[in-house]
């Protein structure tokens, strides 16, 4: 199955998304990522206020298959989580682009979205696999 990425996201290794709002970012993991896990059954999600530093764990997902860690794909402090898929998790099924994201940051170095994959090289390196 082939899988369309929005343009202005950027992605990190390891399926996260990072799509700039302004001065904040909203945070989820890509479709690719919710396909491969399966099921999903639930999520858990750092509170408000936290502050991320880029590459660390903010989280995990289970899924019927298996529990995955997420990664901060840019340092920030937590500012809003979404508490619909928290309560559904199914919703990040659903819409993981849309619906289905799940934290909002304040970045630390707004920069650093940089360094992540555009859509188009995201796209071609999992759609490959």
């Amino acid at each position: 199955m082939a899988f369309e990425f929005p343009a202005s996201f950027r992605f990190a290794d390891s399926h996260e998304y990072a799509n700039a709002d302004g001065e904040l970012v909203r945070v989820g993991i890509s479709a690719f990522a919710v396909d491969q896990l399966g099921d999903i059954v639930f999520v858990d999600l750092p509170q408000v206020g936290d502050s991320l530093d880029k590459g660390a764990t903010f989280g995990s997902v289970e899924s019927v298959k298996a529990v995955e860690d997420m990664y901060a794909p840019v340092a920030g402090e937590v500012v809003q989580r979404n508490e619909a898929v928290l309560a559904s998790p199914e919703e990040l099924q659903n819409d993981p682009h849309g619906e289905g994201w799940l934290l909002v940051l304040r970045p630390s170095d707004p920069s650093q979205l940089e360094a992540l994959m555009d859509a188009s090289t995201y796209g071609t390196k999992v759609n490959a696999s």
